[in-house]
């Protein structure tokens, strides 16, 4: 016997599973499906044309959202010197060097959302990779969160705005938040717009076939909503 809710049930009749929707379609959709009691973080789910086994075709990357996650990001530094004075003047909650890395082996401390290191503290803070890398803290070149001194502040206020990270999982998927519920149509869209133009821009050169097989937008606790990725290409096309 199903044991679906009303509530879930009625989302479902809002959307028509089969069909697939444009990006100002979907984002306009957000305001009805994303109907909880609290504000809901919008996701968007992303199959991609890629077989993530194969090295070369790991797609990872970071991408500042123009407007935001909606969320409150609380950013973790290591650095020392001129560069922790730098990061606590930009607005990160935790800084420090040794300290840190002591209390987060000895008492297994994580209360932080994101991790940023430069480069002279990647020796002290590979002792505790082991701890940070299952969690996705581990700061790393990649996404932008090993940096040189002088780019700490920058990368801090990046981070606090918005700035997220991303890679494809094992099915070829990437998953990522662009925004919440509350944020209205226009915002969603530019979100999206900005994480797939860098999705297109880190297609691999030896993927083939098509490259952006499926989009779905969804809510916390709401329905799933297609797109048409050949209508997220000319969202893009149309701003580049």
């Amino acid at each position: 016997m199903s044991n679906t809710g009303k509530r879930w049930l009625a989302l479902r009749e809002k959307v028509d599973s089969q069909h697939r929707y444009t990006l100002d379609e979907a984002a306009g959709m957000i305001g009805e499906i994303g109907n909880a009691k609290f504000d809901e973080t919008v996701e968007i789910a992303v199959r991609l044309g890629v077989n993530p086994r194969h090295a070369d075709q790991m797609v990872r990357g970071a991408v500042s959202l123009p407007f935001g996650t909606g969320a409150t990001v609380r950013v973790l530094v290591f650095a020392q010197g001129d560069a922790a004075k730098a990061a606590t003047e930009a607005g990160a909650d935790f800084v420090g060097a040794d300290d840190i890395v002591q209390k987060i082996q000895k008492e297994g401390w994580l209360d932080f959302d994101k991790a940023v290191a430069t480069r002279d503290m990647m020796g002290k803070v590979g002792r505790i990779g082991r701890i940070l890398g299952p969690r996705g803290l581990m700061p790393n070149p990649k996404v932008g969160t090993v940096v040189a001194p002088e780019q700490v502040a920058q990368t801090v206020r990046e981070l606090k705005a918005g700035k997220i990270d991303f890679r494809v999982e094992k099915a070829g998927i990437v998953h990522a938040p662009v925004g919440r519920a509350s944020f209205g149509a226009e915002r969603i869209h530019g979100n999206v717009v900005a994480l797939m133009r860098e999705l297109v821009r880190l297609k691999p050169s030896s993927a083939k076939g098509t490259y952006m097989r499926s989009v779905t937008l969804s809510t916390t606790m709401g329905v799933g909503v297609r797109i048409d990725p050949n209508d997220i290409a000319r969202a893009i096309s149309a701003i580049v």
